[in-house]
């Protein structure tokens, strides 16, 4: 099995971690370890009206070519549609028998995981059971008979869902799919809930479902080594999108026993404290987590109050027993311990409200209200850029800023903008490794808006000292970001910071990505911006000069 693994790495099982994926050669930071296509993937229902069903490309509603059958799948094109016939047959009548059988005719398709095992399934009815690639799926980890009770609705949802899409009506119809109990039909959910991707575009945001088992041989770290990204840089899309790299982060060398694993990406959100990991990963994945991160002894920036005497020290948050919180480097106590608390847990209660995806679809002003609201307590509490859940809120502020800019776009809304993602990408450069891709993509996005044009800049003499984003301060948020010139210069040192993470985090042999394409256009074109400012103020010197 797995034979799409190149001869440079191998499976192996190991008593504490089960099996996983280790190198037989050293690993450059950037390499794409190996690149598989999924063997069954789902467009999330969002996603299905401005998304190919097959290769996963963005497109205008009105440049898809539908279904006309079940009027749900969209194409780009002919060939695209034939691609995925041979599934999409099956898939097109059970879309048709769920809508005829819908109490209303505005009731939604299933959701990406019930469409996508259910892609699964009928995948392996065609291909047979015997198969390798039907091997591959078997094999995967189920925890059917360890499941905890708070996965049991998730796990009842999707077999009552799945049955009723597919039409299994009985034993005979589960018996094509080599269901013979119900059983059987548990441990192919609990397949798929552990062992399922979200399948991404190049700048992260979710597509969908997609189930890869030799993807998910990779064993699990709160600090990976490697990734899972859909670069989308392939030479055929239409007939090879959408494809997952397995991208390493940093140098890994065989003779690493680091979790007993060589190859390791993470399930969850690094960002968040080890409380919530672990919840999530014993939640799903049904492990606790051992690794550096998890056991660390030092200050956790996740978790931790700036030093009360500004020494650049942390001050961990206190945990059972030990009320008393002094900072890591100068010993200095911290007094206001409980006010602190107070202000987590009114912003994790707002992050959670702020996020929530009726909010934020049907009032985003109110959620932009919230996270404007709360950032400026949680900081005047003392918490740094990269404290949960401080970065949560930032991140989501940045998301709504963006989202918000008004025609036309005001220097003000612009500025706050960029002072937003300047805290993001200090919060993240604090947890993540350097060509971490959503490090990368944060500071992109960053070297993004440092570039738009600014509807009003301030004049010369009301320029700001030298500042880099990279090295920003609350104090020096005041007077940040620039304007003119040296904006420009700051926006062209970020992005060619960006692009050297991107070229990391999505792989060098793929340029870092489309992500990576277009930033190294932008670059140019602000080396010449810049030049051409440049030349104009040495033109304006030489004729000030003669006159």
């Amino acid at each position: 099995m797995y034979t799409v693994l190149p001869d440079s790495v191998q499976v192996r099982q190991s008593e504490v971690n089960g099996r996983g994926i280790w190198t037989k050669l050293p690993v450059r930071a950037g390499n794409v370890i190996f690149v598989t296509k999924p063997y069954a993937a789902a467009l999330s229902t969002p996603s299905l009206s401005s998304h190919c069903s097959s290769c996963f490309a963005l497109s205008s509603t009105s440049l898809l070519r539908r279904c006309t059958k079940c009027r749900i799948a969209h194409y780009c094109d002919f060939t695209c549609q034939t691609n995925d016939w041979a599934i999409h047959k099956l898939e097109c009548t059970s879309l048709q028998k769920w809508f005829k059988a819908a109490p209303s005719s505005d009731i939604a398709p299933p959701s990406d995981a019930v469409r996508c095992l259910s892609r699964v399934l009928w995948r392996t009815q065609k291909r047979g059971s015997d198969t390798i690639q039907a091997r591959e799926i078997a094999n995967m980890q189920s925890h059917r008979k360890s499941l905890k009770p708070s996965a049991y609705e998730t796990h009842t949802y999707l077999s009552h869902s799945l049955v009723q899409y597919m039409g299994l009506s009985g034993p005979a119809d589960m018996a094509q799919y080599s269901l013979s109990s119900a059983a059987d039909l548990l441990d192919t959910v609990s397949r798929f809930v552990t062992n399922t991707f979200t399948v991404t575009d190049p700048t992260l945001v979710p597509l969908g479902a997609a189930v890869s088992p030799v993807v998910a041989l990779i064993n699990h770290s709160c600090d990976p080594n490697a990734v899972v990204v859909f670069p989308r840089v392939s030479p055929d899309p239409k007939s090879q999108e959408p494809l997952m790299h397995v991208v390493a982060i940093r140098d890994i060398y065989p003779e690493e026993e680091l979790c007993s694993c060589s190859i390791l990406t993470a399930y969850i959100d690094a960002t968040l404290p080890t409380n919530l990991r672990q919840q999530s990963l014993n939640e799903i994945y049904n492990f606790k987590c051992m690794c550096r991160l998890c056991t660390m002894v030092e200050v956790d920036p996740r978790t931790c109050l700036n030093c009360p005497k500004n020494c650049g020290g942390l001050c961990p948050l206190p945990s059972d027993g030990h009320s008393l919180v002094r900072c890591a480097k100068c010993n200095t106590v911290v007094h206001l311990v409980e006010a602190a608390l107070d202000a987590l847990r009114v912003g994790q209660e707002g992050l959670d409200k702020a996020s929530s995806l009726q909010i934020k679809v049907t009032d985003p002003e109110r959620s932009l209200r919230l996270t404007t609201n709360l950032i400026p307590i949680l900081t005047s509490a003392g918490f740094p850029p990269s404290s949960h859940p401080l970065l949560g809120l930032t991140r989501l502020h940045q998301q709504l800023l963006t989202a918000s800019f008004p025609n036309p776009l005001t220097q003000e809304h612009l500025d706050e903008t960029i002072r937003t993602a300047t805290k993001n990408v200090t919060g993240l450069a604090a947890l993540l490794r350097e060509g971490h891709p959503v490090l990368a993509l944060a500071v992109t996005e960053l070297g993004k808006l440092l570039a738009v044009d600014e509807p009003s800049p301030r004049p010369a003499d009301a320029q700001n000292p030298k500042v880099s984003a990279k090295e920003v301060t609350p104090a020096s948020l005041a007077i940040y970001p620039p304007s003119g010139l040296p904006r420009l210069q700051l926006a062209y040192q970020t992005l060619l910071r960006a692009r050297k993470m991107l070229l990391i985090g999505f792989g060098v042999v793929n340029e870092g990505g489309q992500v990576g394409k277009e930033v190294r256009e932008m670059i140019v074109a602000l080396e010449k911006e810049i030049g051409v400012f440049k030349q104009g103020v040495r033109n304006v010197l030489e004729d000030t000069r003669k006159a």
